[in-house]
């Protein structure tokens, strides 16, 4: 990435939700086959443990991505082929259940009485009508919508404009494998959980978010291209750099989207380790990288974790 100085809580952080939550970007559940040659990495997004009894692997997800990152590098297919169950961050299938959109969407919107305009800035207001303006959709079709939700709704626009899509995110294209060659499947939280992360962050937070994630969608392909390619070449630590560093000013943010799932994730892989089959754990990619991630910590508690 070009030396340049990006805000420390807009468009990094959005970037940072399609890495660690997949609730967010889940739509469609089936992925048509790829034939399109791509690169191969010496190295991947992908970090196994062999113990006696079996092996476990555990996968970094990115839960927005193009068409063209098909067909994968094949030690990530083999990962998937030699297992038996996959574990997911959470149901996609139950994310598509009017339920789970109905309380989605009442996280995402103030009540009768209430509205976007009252609960932020004026000059935020004023970037957002710049925004919506460039974009021909009508602010008051907004009105109703919490900070949080119009920035992810602003920055899914932007991705999609440039032919990024959920439908082509690693966890979707897995689960649509799992579920049609009947593998055995499991989840680690339930999709009301994912929700209420971001539904229910503190208002501060949610406007500090929107302000800034407007001023930097400018640079959106620069950050999801630096990003996706890290996460193809396999490299970790510059994966940490995109999506951590601004996160040393939100410990709270830090501690409640990562460091707090990132340890009851370890000891259901230390679990998993005492089975009998091999285990695929398909997981936001930032929960992977950097200091307190899962195989961080699982190299703290003496296992031995190796970057395929």
């Amino acid at each position: 990435m070009p030396n340049r100085q990006f805000s420390k809580f807009g468009f990094r952080f959005a970037l940072f939700v399609f890495v660690v939550l997949s609730a967010f970007w889940v739509t469609i559940l089936e992925v048509p086959a790829k034939t399109a040659a791509v690169e191969q990495s010496t190295q991947n997004c992908l970090w196994s443990i062999q113990t006696p009894s079996n092996k476990i692997f555990l996968l970094g997800s990115i839960h927005v991505l193009k068409p063209e990152t098909y067909p994968l590098n094949p030690a990530i297919e083999k990962a998937y082929a030699s297992s038996q169950r996959i574990i997911f961050e959470t149901d996609i299938a139950a994310m598509q259940e009017p339920a789970m959109q109905a309380k989605m969407l009442e996280l995402g919107m103030y009540p009768a009485g209430q509205n976007l305009f009252d609960n932020i800035a004026s000059d935020t207001r004023q970037q957002l009508e710049k925004k919506m303006s460039a974009l021909g959709l009508p602010l008051e079709a907004f009105s109703r919508i919490k900070p949080w939700f119009v920035a992810l709704s602003l920055t899914t626009l932007e991705l999609q404009r440039l032919g990024y899509d959920p439908q082509y995110g690693i966890d979707v294209y897995f689960f649509g494998k799992a579920t049609s060659g009947g593998k055995e499947i499991g989840y680690l939280e339930p999709p009301e959980y994912q929700i209420d992360l971001l539904g229910n962050m503190a208002s501060k937070d949610q406007n500090d978010f929107l302000k800034q994630t407007l001023k930097d969608l400018e640079l959106v392909s620069e950050l999801a291209g630096d990003l996706v390619s890290s996460w193809k070449a396999g490299n970790a630590d510059k994966l940490h750099e995109l999506l951590h560093r601004s996160f040393k000013d939100y410990p709270n943010l830090n501690d409640r989207l990562l460091i707090k799932r990132n340890l009851k994730w370890v000891n259901e892989v230390e679990a998993a380790m005492r089975q009998n089959k091999n285990v695929l754990f398909v997981v936001g990619a930032g929960h992977l990288v950097g200091p307190e991630s899962v195989v961080d910590l699982l190299r703290k508690n003496g296992h031995e974790v190796k970057q395929q």
